[in-house]
């Protein structure tokens, strides 16, 4: 195969001995095979940077995923905040290169197609053993915790489950295995945080102005590592009554995030990166970084910190920051609302919320959440770093 143009397959990685080239790329670099070939090895395999990045190599199983979600957009399906699109194609994505590192196939159809030889007992046992794979990993790891393959199975089953409503398939053969593992689902809603210390932790343990921003991007503005890798100067606004990052683009639509703390930081590193990018790269179409660069980094800075690999049972990673910074500002709009709660009855009135909705300006309720919030995040943050 010509390196620069034959990305590996992760069938014949698996059936020629190579598996744990993906499992190390997925576990320790948080990256796709796909991805890792693109940036390192291969000349631009996939030239449409707006396309998902398949796990999986057959392309008619890829199609059905594809064809699958389109058809459930089409019909107005009321997605979910935790069950969008996007989410489910990477659980989809997460079950299909799981069952192609257990059993050395990515062919998802094959065994279900009303024509198939293939046993349906057999095709049951494969689905309940790649469940199990991503239990232990396969690597002799921790594996999944629960509630993500709970979730990883709610939608590859309503995935066949739809094949066998077109006809496509003759079962389902996810069917039952829930009852048979009885997976926790306790962190459906409830997203793992970084605790204090390790924010704290990591924030010491920056040396460099990249490593700096990279904490306070994540932790103290609450940003997803994708908008991290792409920030670019022209978002700061820090000469300002009111610094902040401003995004024509995000996934809720256009806004700016409040700079409660870190200014003083992002003009160091602006002042380093110049008028572009925070974090550029030259190998890059894009001009900037990959989000699983910053997942590299992040991965780097809570070795070195001692933050452990993985945090209330689930894997660590770059979200748990925006996780934190959500819980400080929850307590944030406690404190906020004990504060007035005096005025609430100095008024007569039987709500706190009525006060600080009705009675505070806006800016006064502005500049009420950036003091609380500033002492919440002091907390990890001033350090003497």
């Amino acid at each position: 195969m010509d390196p620069t143009t034959d990305c590996p397959s992760y069938e014949w990685l698996s059936s020629t001995g190579f598996r744990s080239l993906t499992y190390t790329l997925r576990e320790h670099h948080d990256t796709t095979l796909a991805t890792w070939w693109d940036e390192y090895i291969g000349d631009d395999v996939d030239d449409d940077d707006d396309a998902y990045s398949w796990n999986i190599d057959h392309e008619a199983t890829r199609s059905s995923f594809e064809r699958f979600l389109a058809e459930k957009e089409d019909d107005n399906e009321d997605w979910s905040a935790a069950s969008t699109p996007d989410t489910i194609r990477t659980r989809l994505n997460c079950y299909a290169t799981n069952h192609c590192e257990r059993h050395g196939t990515d062919d998802l159809l094959s065994p279900v197609d009303t024509d198939s030889d293939v046993d349906e007992t057999e095709t049951v046992d494969q689905c309940r053993a790649t469940f199990r794979y991503m239990r232990s990993d396969g690597q002799g790891g921790d594996g999944y915790a629960e509630p993500t393959i709970a979730r990883v199975h709610d939608a590859i089953e309503a995935w066949y489950d739809w094949l066998v409503d077109r006809r496509v398939a003759a079962f389902n053969p996810t069917t039952g295995a829930e009852d048979w593992f009885k997976w926790s689902r306790s962190t459906d809603d409830d997203p793992v945080a970084l605790d204090t210390d390790h924010v704290r932790a990591m924030y010491e343990a920056a040396e460099t102005t990249r490593e700096q921003m990279l904490v306070i991007a994540l932790c103290a503005w609450g940003l997803r590592a994708s908008e991290v890798a792409s920030l670019h100067a022209e978002q700061l606004v820090l000469e300002d009554e009111r610094p902040r990052v401003e995004f024509d683009t995000r996934k809720n639509g256009p806004g700016s995030v409040a700079i409660v703390y870190g200014a003083d930081a992002a003009c160091d590193r602006v002042a380093v990166a110049g008028d572009g990018y925070l974090f550029p790269s030259e190998r890059s179409e894009t001009g900037h970084i990959h989000r699983t660069t910053i997942a590299d980094w992040f991965h780097e800075l809570a070795d070195r910190a001692g933050v452990p690999g993985k945090i209330d049972g689930q894997r660590r990673k770059p979200h748990m920051g925006r996780r934190w910074w959500y819980d400080r500002y929850s307590a944030t709009l406690e404190e906020l609302l004990k504060h007035v709660e005096e005025i609430a009855s100095e008024q007569g009135s039987a709500s706190a919320r009525v006060v600080l909705d009705s009675y505070l300006s806006e800016e006064r309720r502005r500049e009420l959440r950036r003091e609380f919030m500033r002492g919440r995040l002091a907390e990890a943050f001033e350090t003497g770093n």
